[in-house]
């Protein structure tokens, strides 16, 4: 929410998007890279939570029950998946309330929504391993966060990475978390008049590269992750 105000009212009037200069041109510009954001910074809430639970010793009590190993890991990430979704409903009704619209149809926006929380589920699992590799809750919640920052701005978030220097656009185009964003601006029907997407293959099929991207870091993390949880509760 702070970051939907500050953006909206203080950088609001000063961001060009596509041709435009226009305020409420780049709220609807915006709140696709929030949702993104929003889901994605979860990471570090998936790991500290996993840590504590590795830190108080809850694993060594699972480690009796007849269970799969990999299902406390699922159970934990789908919980984190659920409160992702609880708080993306909260940030769209503030965002409807600054004067955030969409112009698509209801399966379309659903479908943009979709891919925020497929997005936020393969980082969450991200964030599980980052948790089973520290020794404490903190450094998880810091090492969850540390890389996320350069992840989100060096991207199409918060500005159109167009004007981007060279080096860094690049970067941006093929960021997962920038395909993601600019599938749910394509489906919400956000994108400012006179904005053409770069020419990177994911910026011109950003609902395939994305779904693509989290697939890939969903199972690619997921493997990992129980993985690194089998030799910790061995």
């Amino acid at each position: 929410m702070m970051f939907v105000i500050l953006f909206t009212y203080v950088f609001g009037g000063s961001i060009q998007v596509g041709g435009s200069l226009s305020s409420q041109d780049y709220r609807e510009f915006l709140m696709a890279g929030i949702f993104a954001q929003t889901v994605t910074f979860a990471t570090a809430g998936a790991g500290a939570g996993i840590a504590e639970d590795m830190h108080k010793g809850l694993v060594d009590r699972f480690r009796s029950l007849p269970m799969a190993r990999g299902a406390v890991l699922t159970g934990r990430t789908l919980a984190d998946l659920v409160q992702t979704a609880l708080t993306l409903v909260v940030l769209a009704g503030v965002a409807l309330l600054i004067g955030w619209r969409t112009s698509e149809n209801a399966g379309k926006i659903l479908a943009g929504f979709g891919l925020l929380l497929l997005l936020g589920y393969a980082f969450s699992w991200i964030g599980a391993l980052i948790g089973l590799s520290v020794r404490t809750p903190e450094a998880a919640t810091s090492g969850g966060l540390i890389w996320l920052f350069p992840l989100t701005f060096i991207s199409n978030a918060f500005v159109d990475s167009n004007n981007l220097p060279t080096f860094f656009r690049h970067i941006a185009e093929w960021n997962p978390f920038s395909t993601t964003v600019q599938a749910c601006r394509e489906l919400f029907g956000n994108l400012p008049p006179g904005f053409e997407a770069p020419d990177a293959w994911p910026m011109q099929h950003p609902v395939l590269a994305s779904v693509i991207w989290s697939v890939v870091i969903l199972l690619g993390f997921r493997t990992l992750a129980v993985r690194k949880y089998r030799r910790a509760a061995g």
